[in-house]
C-alpha cells in the first residue's frame, strides 16, 4: 500500500508538469452527475487561454470505483439531488484526495442535503470549514476580495466556499449557493451576463490553478 501510495503522488506530480486531463465524478444515487454539460469544458478553454495551463480539452467522465479516478489531479461533481458513495468508492475517494488529489463539489441547487452525509462517511474525523476571503484560492491569479463570487440567486442567501484540509492544504472544495458551473456553461445556456460569466470562469481558473501548484 505505500509503494501504491508513493506511485500515486509521483503520477500526479508528472501530470501537473507535464499537462493534465480533469475529469467530472459519476456518482450513484440518482443525481444527475451529468448536469452542466458544457461548463468544464469551457472552464478548461478559459484556463489554457489565461492561467497557462495545459489541460485536455474535453473532460473526463470517471466513477469513484474506478481505479482511473487516480490519473486526474482535479475532478469536478455536481447536480441537484441524491448521492451515494459505495464503502469502495470511499475507499478510492479518501486515498486519492489525501494522496493530492483535489475534488470540488459545486452545488448546482439542491445537493447539499444529499452530499454532506456522504461527506461525513468520507471523512468522519474532518469538519468542513468555511474558506477565508484572504486564503490564496481567492487570490491566487484573480483577486476576490469578498469570496466566492454570487453567480445565479436561489434561496437569498450568500454564496459560501467550505473547505476540507489536509495538511493546510485544501483537498475538497464545497461550494453553494454559487452556481459557478451554470456560469461556465455555454453563454446561450443561461443568457448570464457577460460579466457574471466572466467572474465564474475566474473564479473557476483560481481553483484549478490552486488544485495544481498547492
Amino acid at each position: 500500500m505505500r509503494n501504491f501510495f508513493i506511485l500515486f503522488i509521483l503520477h500526479l506530480y508528472i501530470l501537473n508538469v507535464q499537462g493534465q486531463e480533469i475529469a467530472i465524478l459519476k456518482y450513484d444515487g440518482g443525481g444527475d452527475w451529468y448536469s452542466n454539460p458544457t461548463a468544464l469544458k469551457n472552464l478548461i478553454y478559459f484556463s489554457n487561454k489565461n492561467i497557462n495551463t495545459s489541460i485536455a480539452p474535453q473532460p473526463s467522465i470517471v466513477h469513484p470505483e474506478d481505479p482511473k479516478l487516480f490519473s486526474y489531479p482535479f475532478i469536478h461533481m455536481t447536480g441537484h439531488g441524491n448521492v451515494v458513495f459505495s464503502d469502495e468508492a470511499l475507499k478510492n475517494l479518501k486515498l486519492y484526495l489525501i494522496g493530492g488529489g483535489f475534488l470540488h463539489i459545486d452545488d448546482n441547487y439542491g445537493m447539499k442535503p444529499y452530499i454532506l452525509p456522504q461527506l461525513k462517511k468520507l471523512f468522519p474525523e474532518k469538519e468542513l470549514k468555511e474558506i477565508s476571503i484572504d486564503h490564496p484560492i481567492f487570490n491566487i491569479h484573480y483577486t476576490f476580495a469578498n469570496g466566492l463570487p454570487k453567480i445565479h440567486e436561489h434561496d437569498g442567501q450568500p454564496p459560501q466556499a467550505l473547505g476540507l484540509f489536509h495538511e493546510n492544504k485544501i483537498i475538497l472544495l464545497f461550494t453553494f449557493e454559487s452556481d459557478l458551473g451554470d456560469g461556465w456553461e455555454d453563454p446561450t445556456v443561461h443568457n448570464d451576463p457577460e460579466d457574471v460569466r466572466l467572474k465564474a470562469l475566474k473564479m473557476g481558473a483560481n481553483i484549478i490553478k490552486y488544485a495544481f501548484e498547492f
